[in-house]
């Protein structure tokens, strides 16, 4: 036999099961993010969120409002202030203002916390509910549409966002 058709056979060989097997495979995708936007536990995680935020905002504006004061008290010292007034209320205004910052960075801090603190189960429910919808729609991989991982997606990809929706019983 010529060694030409003999590797033409061994190639078909070797290729038979990779086409099997891909006549075999279920594609998806989904759109979490639009998923995530209409979930009904997402609006009242904001709130708290926007709540607990504005609490730090309101804390804020009184410590600006403080150390603006100790500032303008300062530049109203007379010029026959002893200097050790001057330096002591000096260190008072970057003592002060050494509270705000580290207030800030705290407060940052809090509500990145409180924000994955009320986010995950959200995330972890749809996680789920897209895993549900795999399991029993036989899928093999579903992509995440929100996620630009995917370069091109074929016509035999489904997308069952509306499915994973239902799921969750969101319109």
């Amino acid at each position: 036999m010529n060694i030409m058709i003999k590797k033409l056979i061994l190639a078909a060989f070797l290729a038979l099961p990779m086409c099997i097997a891909a006549q075999t495979l279920k594609f998806g995708t989904v759109n979490s993010q639009e998923i995530f936007s209409l979930m009904p536990d997402k609006a009242a995680a904001e709130t708290t969120l926007k709540g607990v935020s504005e609490k730090y905002e309101a804390e804020y504006k009184k410590l600006s409002e403080e150390i603006e004061k100790k500032y303008k008290e300062f530049q109203a010292l007379d010029e026959n202030t002893p200097q050790s007034i001057r330096d002591s209320r000096t260190r008072e205004i970057q003592d002060y203002s050494q509270k705000i910052q580290n207030f800030q960075q705290m407060a940052q801090q809090d509500l990145a916390k409180q924000q994955e603190t009320l986010l995950a189960p959200i995330t972890e429910k749809i996680q789920k509910a897209i895993q549900a919808v795999g399991a029993e729609g036989s899928f093999t991989f579903i992509y995440d549409l929100s996620i630009p991982v995917i370069v091109y997606i074929g016509p035999g990809a489904e997308d069952v966002t509306p499915l994973v929706k239902a799921k969750l019983g969101i319109q």
